[in-house]
């Protein structure tokens, strides 16, 4: 059920101290304002400066003055975040992103070092993560949405406010007087997510006014099942490597059906490689893999950024050219 603010903020214990991403925006000024107000002098505000708009010095420096007037210490981190040929913009950012909140583990200030990272993520974009998974097919994992908490780096990583809708953050801002900055590209339906917020959220608000809560519940649901199918496929892996090598056996891979195949073979690429493998791409290597019945059966298939080959009975993943 969507949840207010301050009832977000009462289920929350992360352990202290704690870093919170501070953008500036509305919705990490009111989180990190929440935070501050519950845990004084336990929390650190981390602002990422990605360096790729112009106003990009003006809302580090809002950073700066809000912070100080709060008396909240912060750190501020510079990255490059420029996409490489092939990349969209918001995985350059989301990726520098995380590795400056990756070195936060070694930072320390008057209350030690940082052991948890509370990211301001909440209903409104849990539904269109979940509409952007829906638009590409995602399977149980896309569908589960964003996690409510995770490892990383040794450090742990909160969404607090999954339940917490974005108008009811700038009420609760509002009431207090707080300012914030607005981030030009939010405006720009260029952007997939953009469109969904601008376009999709309002009708999905007039036809369903509840989305938030029921499309909160299929996360859960999602996240369930996609839970249960780890355990199931972390069960089959014990049944189909050879020894310690990680590399599937076929004729073992064989023994099992269609569906737990396909489920262990991602299961495989993803722990193994961080590879996720494209469905035409998964089918087609299920279909070699009922196919390899004699000696000199070759498998040799691009999937992900690499090939799966067959090395003798078993199969194997490299990213070597070929």
């Amino acid at each position: 059920m969507t949840q207010s603010l301050d009832q977000a903020m009462r289920a929350f214990e992360p352990a202290l101290p704690l870093g919170v991403a501070y953008s500036g925006g509305a919705d990490s000024t009111a989180l990190l304002l929440a935070c501050a107000e519950r845990w004084p002098g336990g929390v650190l505000a981390v602002h990422v400066n990605h360096g790729l708009q112009a106003a990009a010095p003006a809302f580090e420096q809002h950073c700066r003055d809000t912070c100080a007037r709060w008396n909240v210490p912060l750190h501020v981190e510079r990255v490059n975040a420029q996409p490489a040929p092939g990349q969209s913009p918001e995985d350059a950012a989301r990726i520098a992103r995380y590795k400056a909140f990756d070195a936060l583990g070694h930072i320390t200030y008057a209350q030690g070092a940082i052991q948890s990272i509370a990211l301001a993520q909440h209903a409104d974009d849990q539904v269109e993560t979940m509409l952007l998974a829906l638009s590409r097919g995602a399977g149980m994992a896309g569908l589960s949405g964003m996690p409510r908490q995770w490892q990383r780096a040794g450090l742990t990583f909160h969404r607090p406010l999954l339940q917490v809708s974005g108008k009811s953050l700038r009420t609760w801002l509002a009431e207090r007087g707080e300012s914030y900055v607005e981030d030009p590209t939010n405006a720009d339906i260029g952007y997939t997510r953009n469109h969904i917020r601008a376009r999709v959220m309002p009708a999905l608000d007039a036809v369903f006014p509840q989305f938030r809560d029921t499309f909160g519940r299929s996360a859960q649901h999602a996240g369930q099942a996609q839970a249960l199918l780890e355990e199931l496929a972390t069960e089959d892996w014990a049944s189909v490597v050879q020894n310690d090598t990680s590399q599937p056996m076929i004729r073992s891979l064989q023994r099992l059906s269609a569906a737990r195949q396909g489920n262990l073979i991602r299961y495989w690429l993803k722990s193994q490689f961080g590879e996720i493998p494209q469905a035409a791409q998964l089918s087609e290597l299920l279909r070699q893999i009922q196919a390899c019945t004699t000696r000199g059966h070759r498998i040799h298939l691009k999937v992900g950024s690499g090939y799966v080959q067959r090395m003798g009975s078993a199969l194997v993943w490299t990213n070597a050219p070929q």
